[in-house]
């Protein structure tokens, strides 16, 4: 069976082992700019219309490089009709949402971007500016957000570890916002709140600060599509709540699947953009072990192939994550340390430490073996040689974009 890794994939063949393979039912592939259109004709709330002026300087924040996203596609169906009404191109600031992840190139702007990577800009976490307050945490957003007239944004409603779903108020206020509020919501108090977690948006408090943050923010509209393994499943317009709720469930019906069985190894496949570096290729076994079923029996082990041309990851939250693992002495204490609070981005360090105590982790197939074993995971060349044969092994081909779920909650409330 083929397994991503980076832009490519691989073959991985476990003759010894007796393999089940985790494949999402996927659902219907619509076209992007045509879903996209017609989602902005029929809007979740007030159409983009009564929400902007022709006059308005107008900021569209964009996902980094780190989400699998048609950016350029969603940001030319947004350009056109705010063409149409009346909006000229040079009022549009085009602000790529990185939280703490590193500065995207040029290069990389013009290939995420086409025609329009001239009107973007870099978020600098920097360079902003109090617009309110949650639960007493101020709410900062960067300057070119927060000096529009209209805030618009697109983003990707896909299943997120904290937030349930990724998407809506997320891409503004964690992409172009301050460290005061990524430390609080990433926090260790805040992730150990009940209904923070994996695949859950109703009832979900990390979720919630999202949204009170962007009603602070105040943005105008949002253009979000979701995807499965196959491609994009949907395109909703307008409300960011209601588009994440919309396209969540969506998503839940197209990559839900019921696990009835214990297993002493999971593979779990990311590929780019995720496995660009190890901060963000540790998703893939985060989110199969503390998801809604957790596959694997006591001691069972995870096994992420993940290329990882960055290393640990170059942002800031990346470099914070890759020094307290690295100078971790084992899962347990520092997952005992961390709960006494950390710096923003090593959140998933604390994650990571939380599977850690309870599962193996081995990255294979990298280019940076070394900076894996730096750290608590295990680095081997293959799959093959971090599997002991005869295992009952679960290959999960897009961890990022399954949902294992208990038989009885395949229809589990989102």
């Amino acid at each position: 069976m083929n397994v991503p890794l980076g832009y490519g994939s691989i073959d991985v063949t476990l003759p010894d082992c007796d393999v089940t393979v985790a494949e999402p039912p996927g659902g219907e592939i619509v076209d992007v700019r045509a879903a996209a259109q017609r989602a902005l004709e029929e809007p979740l709330g007030p159409p983009l219309s009564e929400r902007i002026d022709a006059s308005d300087d107008v900021a569209i924040v964009v996902t980094d490089l780190t989400r699998e996203a048609p950016d350029d596609v969603l940001l030319d169906v947004l350009l056109e009709r705010l063409a149409d009404l009346g909006v000229a191109r040079e009022r549009v600031t085009v602000v790529v949402g990185l939280g703490l992840h590193r500065p995207m190139t040029d290069p990389e702007l013009e290939a995420m971007l086409g025609p329009h990577a001239d009107l973007a800009v870099n978020h600098d976490p920097e360079s902003v500016v109090e617009v309110g307050r949650v639960d007493g945490v101020p709410v900062e957003i960067g300057l070119p957000v927060a000096n529009a007239d209209a805030v618009l944004s697109t983003g990707v409603v896909e299943p997120h570890q904290y937030a349930g779903f990724s998407g809506g108020a997320k891409t503004v206020v964690v992409g172009t916002g301050g460290e005061s509020l990524i430390r609080y919501t990433h926090g260790p108090e805040t992730l150990a709140r009940e209904g923070v977690r994996l695949g859950r948006v109703e009832g979900n408090p990390f979720r919630e600060l999202l949204d009170e943050a962007g009603d602070l923010v105040g943005i105008d509209f949002s253009l979000n599509l979701t995807r499965g393994p196959t491609g994009v499943l949907g395109v909703r317009a307008g409300d960011g709540r209601r588009i994440v709720r919309e396209l969540a469930a969506v998503a839940r019906d197209a990559l839900s699947v019921p696990i009835e069985r214990e297993y002493d190894a999971v593979v779990c496949g990311v590929g780019a953009p995720k496995d660009a570096n190890l901060y963000q290729a540790t998703r893939g076994a985060t989110y199969v072990a503390l998801g809604d079923r957790n596959p694997l029996r006591e001691g069972g082990k995870l096994v992420v192939p993940a290329a990882l041309p960055e290393g640990a990851g170059e942002g800031t939250g990346e470099r914070r994550f890759y020094r307290q693992l690295r100078d971790a002495d084992d899962a347990e204490s520092l997952y005992d340390d961390l709960r006494e609070g950390y710096e923003p981005g090593a959140q998933r360090a604390f994650v990571v430490a939380r599977v850690l105590r309870e599962h193996d982790l081995v990255v294979t197939n990298s280019r940076a073996p070394r900076v894996v074993e730096e750290c608590l995971p295990c680095a081997e060349d293959d799959v093959r040689d971090a599997i002991e044969p005869g295992s009952d092994v679960l290959v999960v081909p897009d961890a990022l974009n399954t949902l294992l779920v208990a038989p009885s909650r395949a229809d589990f409330e989102i």
